[in-house]
C-alpha cells in the first residue's frame, strides 16, 4: 500500500533538493487535511494556507532548495502508533513487509524509507514520529513541546502535541529541523556522558542491541533506573483522551469514524474537568521531576520495548510505552537505528535530553551513528536492503 495520500510529481527534478513528505495532519494550501478519517474527508474543503510550521519550507522551496513531494496517509484521527489504517491505507513497511510501519506518521516514514522523500514531516503526541522511525529503520525527532507552532496541525491533545522530522540519517533530521526552524543547526560538540535507563518489560534482545551499540561508541555510560516510572501512564491517558474529546465531540457519533476511534472519544467525554485538571497538575510534577533526572546530561533508552508487531499480532502492544513519558514531559527525543542481526529489524536508540536540547540530542547522534556506522556492513551507516537516496547535508 503506498505512503502517499497525494503525491506530486517533481517538475524540476535536481540533485540536492531536499524533497518533504507533510502528514496528513498538517494544512498544505489546495489540499484537504483528512487526518487519516473518512469523516473528516467527507465534511473537508481545501486549506486555504499552509499551518505555519511550513512557513520555513515554502522559502526554501522559493529559493529551489526543497520541493513538497505530497501529503502522506496516517492512521485515523492521529490515535493510534500502529500505522494501520484499515479504511485510508496501512503504507507497506520496507523492512518487514509482514510487520507494522508504526503510527500515526506511518507514510511519513515509509515514504522516507522508499526513497520517496529526504524529510518525513510528522507529528508526535504519545511516539507518533519515532515510532514509525524505529520500525522503519530511520531517525525521528520529536521536538520540545511549543517550539514548534501547532497552528494548523490537527489537535489530538494540544497539552502533548508537537511536530518533528523524520529522516534517513541524523543529518537528515537536521535538514528538517532547519526547513522547520530556520537557522537551527546542532551544538559544536556532543554529550559524551548518558545516562542508560533500564526498566521493566523490555526484550532482553533489544536490550542488548542498545547496549552493544553504546559500547562501540565514544560515549560514557552510567546506568539509571527511576523507581516511580509507571506513574506516568494514568496521566497520560486522561489527558489524551480528554484532550481528544473536547478537540472532537462532533466525531464520537459519526458513523463514518471507527468503533475504536468513537471509543477512544466517548472515553474522553467521561474524563470530566475537574479529572483533567487533576491530570494537567500531574503532569507538571512529572515534568518537573524528569527535569531533576535530566538536569546535566542526557538519557538513553530504546524507543520500542520489543521488535515491531506482525500486522496480525498488534492488539495490545505496548508501543508507547517508552515514548510517551517524554511527550508528557515535554521534553525532545530522538530514535536512531543500531544494529541488531538477530531481529527482523534494527533496535531503535532513544536519546532524551532536557527541554530545548534539540541541537545537543542532535550533536550527539551525529557522534553515536558515525561509530555505528562499520556494524551495518556498508559505508552508509543505514540498514542494508532498502534503495534510498542520500539526504543532502
Amino acid at each position: 500500500m503506498t505512503a502517499w495520500l497525494v503525491q506530486y510529481p517533481d517538475p524540476e527534478p535536481a540533485a540536492g533538493r531536499v524533497r518533504v513528505a507533510v502528514k496528513d495532519a498538517i494544512d498544505l494550501a489546495g489540499e484537504p487535511t483528512v487526518a487519516g478519517c473518512v469523516a473528516v474527508r467527507r465534511r473537508a474543503s481545501a486549506a486555504p494556507a499552509d499551518a505555519p510550521c511550513l512557513a520555513g519550507i515554502r522559502a526554501a522551496v522559493a529559493r529551489g532548495e526543497a520541493t513538497i513531494a505530497g501529503k502522506t496517509v496516517q492512521t485515523e484521527l492521529c490515535l493510534s502508533p500502529s500505522g494501520i489504517n484499515p479504511e485510508l491505507g496501512t503504507p507497506t513497511n520496507p523492512l518487514a513487509p509482514d510487520r507494522i510501519p508504526g503510527g500515526s506518521s506511518s507514510g511519513s516514514a515509509v515514504a522516507v524509507a522508499l526513497g520517496q522523500a529526504d524529510v518525513g514531516l510528522g507529528t508526535d503526541t504519545g511516539g507518533s514520529v519515532r515510532i514509525p522511525a524505529a520500525c522503519c529503520g530511520l531517525v525521528g525527532l520529536k521536538t520540545t513541546w511549543g517550539r514548534i507552532p501547532l497552528a494548523g496541525v490537527w489537535p489530538l491533545a494540544p497539552s502533548l502535541d508537537t511536530i518533528g522530522p523524520i529522516a534517513r540519517d541524523v543529518s537528515g533530521v537536521i535538514v528538517g529541523m532547519r526547513l522547520l526552524e530556520p537557522g537551527f543547526t546542532a551544538a559544536a560538540e556532543p554529550d559524551l556522558r548518558v545516562s542508560r535507563l533500564y526498566l521493566d518489560g523490555v526484550d532482553p534482545a533489544v536490550e542488548a542491541a542498545i547496549d552493544t551499540a553504546l559500547a562501540g561508541t565514544p560515549v560514557a555510560v552510567e546506568s539509571l533506573r527511576i523507581d516511580d516510572w509507571e506513574e506516568w501512564r494514568a496521566t497520560f491517558d486522561d489527558i489524551v483522551l480528554g484532550e481528544f474529546w473536547r478537540s472532537h465531540p462532533d466525531l464520537a457519533e459519526d458513523g463514518d469514524v471507527s468503533e475504536w476511534a468513537r471509543r477512544g472519544l466517548r472515553r474522553g467525554r467521561d474524563i470530566g474537568d475537574e479529572r483533567l485538571i487533576v491530570a494537567l497538575a500531574a503532569q507538571i510534577r512529572w515534568r518537573a521531576r524528569l527535569s531533576t533526572v535530566l538536569s546535566d546530561r542526557l538519557v538513553v533508552l530504546p524507543t520500542l520495548t520489543a521488535p515491531p508487531p506482525r500486522l496480525t499480532e498488534v492488539s495490545g502492544a505496548p508501543l508507547t510505552t517508552l515514548t510517551a513519558p517524554f511527550n508528557l514531559s515535554g521534553m525532545p527525543a530522538l530514535s536512531l537505528p543500531v544494529p541488531a542481526p538477530s531481529l527482523p529489524v534494527p533496535a531503535s536508540l532513544q536519546l532524551v535530553g532536557p527541554l530545548g536540547s534539540e541541537e545537543r540530542l542532535c550533536a550527539t547522534a551525529l557522534a553515536v551513528e558515525a561509530a555505528l556506522r562499520p556494524g551495518w556492513g556498508d559505508d552508509s551507516g543505514q540498514p542494508p536492503g532498502v534503495a534510498v537516496r542520500a539526504s543532502p547535508r
